[in-house]
Parts: C-alpha cells; structure tokens; sequence
C-alpha cells in the first residue's frame, strides 16, 4: 500500500511559511509524502492569514479550488483566518478540519483517518489561551542557504487596525538557550544564512533577556550571516544598529514599518512613535552604515486619510534614504476598533494611493540599486536556474550570474565576491564574480 500524501500552502508573512514547514515535518514524521501544492494529495492543509480582506478572500478560493480539483481530499484549515473566522472557514463545503493557531501543531490529535465526513470539525481556542511559544523555522530543504527561524510570537500591541494579537494573543519569546540550539541546529544543516523572525521581533523578551541580549550571542555563532526581518521603529535601539554597524555577521538590511507619514493618522493607528522618532532613526542609519538597504511597510486609505494626509506621507516617504516600500491597502478588519471609525475612503482612492507609493518604491529601489554599481559585494547564492543563478548581498540586493549549468552550479549555497556591473532589471544587478 503506498504512503498517504499531504500537500501543504502558505498564506501572509514568512512566520507562517516557518510553522508551515514545520507541520510539513510533522507529516513526513508519520510517513507521508509530502507533495508540491496543485498536486493531487490525500491531505491538504492551507497555513492561513486573515491581515487584509483580501487575505481572507484568497484564503476561501484556494480552498474552492483546491476541492474543485481534488473533491475527495481531505481539507485542514489552520492559522489566522480560522482563529478568527472559524465558522466562515468550517462553512465552505468539502472542508474536513478547522484548527486553530494553539491547536495548529496538534493535527494528529484532532484525526487520525483522514477519512472525509459530511460534517466539519472545529477546534479552537479563546486567544486568552493561547501563551505557548511553538518552535518552527523554515528553508530550502534541497539547497539549505537561507532560513527563517521563529524567536518571538504574537503581539501585545494595541494597533487600531491589527487583527494579530486577536488571532495570536499576547507577545511571547522562546528562551535564549533554545533560540542558541535552534541555530546551531541550523547552521549544522547547513545554512549559510538565519533570518530571526517573529510577529513583533523587536520585542523579544524572555526572564529580563532582550533582543540585544540575543543578538550578541548570535553573533558568536560560526554562521556568515544572520539578517533581522523586521523590527518596530520604538523597539530599534542604538546598541542593535552599532551592532550592526560592527559585526561582519549581522546583515546591513532594516526593514522598519511606517504605516504613516502624518502624525495625526499615526495616533488613530495607535502607533508607538512620531514621524520625527522615525525621521532621526532612518537618518541615524543612514550616518551610521550608508551601504544599508532600509525598507517600510506603509498602509494607504487608512480612515481620515485626506489629500492632504496623504502628500504629507508621500513627500516624508520621499525625502528619507528609504530603499524600497511594502505598500498595503487599508481593508476594515472585524473587531478593530478602526472598523468603526468616521472618515472612510473610498475604496478606489485607497487603491490608487497604493499605486503612487508603489511607484515611488520602485523609483526608490532602482535609485538604490544604481548607487551600488561598481562596488564589491559577497553575494550568497541560491539554486541555479538553466542559464542563470541568483542571490542577494548583505543589504539585499538580488544579483544574478549567467552561464553554462556547470559553471554557475558551482556557486550554489556559497558566498562569492561580485563587482555589481548593470541593471539587468530594475530589481535585479548583473554580477561579475571576482577572481581571486
């Protein structure tokens, strides 16, 4: 009798693709073959987001479209959107198992048979209880170059607009002497790159431990790099960017959310800072480490946003050293207190604000990439395609190599000197490998 299949899928951040990876594990554990999603499978699970309304949406037609595909597989849906909207999820016709985030790592105590019913299963917890910290992490099991290790989870943060802490409680961290093992686990696999990551990174805290604690253990490690995800604008102190600054591991890349350039829709958000916390912090890296690559998430639309809201966002955006933007459309989320506030916009102005930021991101990003032609870089490069291989430098950068399969098979998961010679694209550098 052949081994049961189970084909698994990601929605939202790169902490869920971490958990995702993990429930992949748990799977081949028990003897399953784990399949590339859209293949035909006995088990299929969808690792859910729920941070915009679109997120829900996508969530409802992959399910439609994986049972449409496939009817008799049997569907677990797990994650944010089945924390939040367990009975919206159990509603779709053909899905076999809701679980949510606290019981998410436990599917093999809800079921054993895998056997479809007529009905669905829901097992979730209130969001009160959910204060355990799961390990997971996550990469390339064929090439091990980058990975995402999981330190901190949830959030405690009150922001007007966030589902997260209604869909993964209150902030929480593994322990230190875990978050050591984890990546020398990791480093023993492997890979030549951690990616620390969490719902709300920069609040790491554990038994008066904070990230900084961390991070200078880390940076003892025999790893060539370790790159932060993302990290609050509050929680990024001056000893993390001299750090930084000073270590040959830790990589030059922030990525610092914004969310807003006026102060007023700032304090609606219920946002930690001001613009002129985030002004002196943007530039204070920028004296620090020119070479950084520096990102933002913005959110447009946002209620009250007006006009004027908006070009004051716009031009601030636009006279940072920012090197490129994550731009989100405000959606109304269910049980936000910004759900219910005055000052709607229109939902085509939102879109259409998304748009100018977008572009402003891409003039911000090719800019970058042009102030780094003709410099030096260690690139750390990933799988080979048929002519061409890619990867990124300390500060982010995608650099790609041409040549015969042989010849760039060579530089697979290895870090190599490259003079950064053209823009192949706006978003990509022809490298040159250097000779030694």
């Amino acid at each position: 009798m052949s081994a049961k299949t189970v084909t698994l899928h990601t929605l939202g951040c790169k902490l869920n693709y971490s958990e995702t990876s993990r429930l992949a594990g748990s799977f081949r554990n028990r003897g399953f073959a784990v399949k590339n999603f859209g293949e035909k499978s006995d088990v299929f699970v969808l690792n859910t987001c729920s941070v915009t309304e679109n997120a829900d949406r996508e969530c409802r037609k992959i399910i439609r479209s994986v049972l449409r595909n496939n009817p008799d597989t049997y569907v677990i849906v797990t994650g944010c959107y089945a924390q939040l909207q367990p009975d919206e999820s159990a509603g779709i016709q053909g899905v076999d198992l809701v679980l949510g985030n606290r019981e998410k790592f436990k599917i093999f105590d809800y079921v054993e048979s895998f056997e479809k019913k007529s009905y669905s299963c829901v097992f979730t917890s209130p969001v009160e209880q959910i204060t355990d910290f799961e390990f997971a992490f996550s990469g390339d099991e064929d090439i091990r170059t980058r990975g995402f290790l999981k330190i901190q989870d949830g959030c405690s943060y009150k922001c007007s607009f966030c589902t997260i802490p209604l869909a993964r409680g209150k902030s929480r961290s593994m322990s230190p002497d875990e978050v050591i093992e984890k990546a020398k686990m990791m480093i023993d696999n492997g890979y030549n790159e951690i990616i620390l990551t969490g719902v709300n990174t920069g609040d790491y805290r554990y038994n008066g431990k904070k990230l900084i604690d961390i991070l200078y253990e880390l940076n003892k490690l025999d790893i060539p790099r370790i790159r932060i995800s993302s990290i609050e604008p509050n929680l990024l102190t001056d000893d993390i960017i001299e750090l930084i600054k000073d270590s040959a591991k830790f990589c030059r890349h922030f990525h610092i959310p914004l969310q807003s350039g006026d102060d007023k829709i700032l304090g609606l958000m219920r946002r930690r800072y001001k613009t002129n916390l985030y002004e002196n912090l943007i530039h204070k890296i920028y004296d620090f480490i020119p070479e950084a690559c520096i990102g933002a998430d913005v959110i447009t639309g946002f209620p009250s946003e007006t006009e004027s809201s908006f070009g004051k966002t716009y031009n601030f955006i636009d006279s940072l050293p920012l090197s490129y933007l994550h731009v989100f459309t405000y959606s109304e989320r269910r049980n936000t207190p910004a759900a219910s506030f005055d000052g709607k916009v229109e939902i085509s102005v939102r879109k259409q604000r998304t748009e100018t930021l977008r572009a402003l991101s891409d003039r911000k990003r090719t800019a970058f990439y042009k102030n780094n032609l003709g410099r030096k870089y260690e690139v750390l490069f990933e799988k080979p395609k048929d002519s061409f291989i890619e990867g990124f430098t300390d500060n982010y950068i995608r650099v790609r190599l041409y040549g015969e399969p042989d010849y760039i098979s060579r530089f697979s998961n290895c870090i190599i000197p490259v003079t950064l010679e053209k823009n192949e694209s706006d978003f990509i550098i022809h490298g040159k490998v250097e000779q030694n």
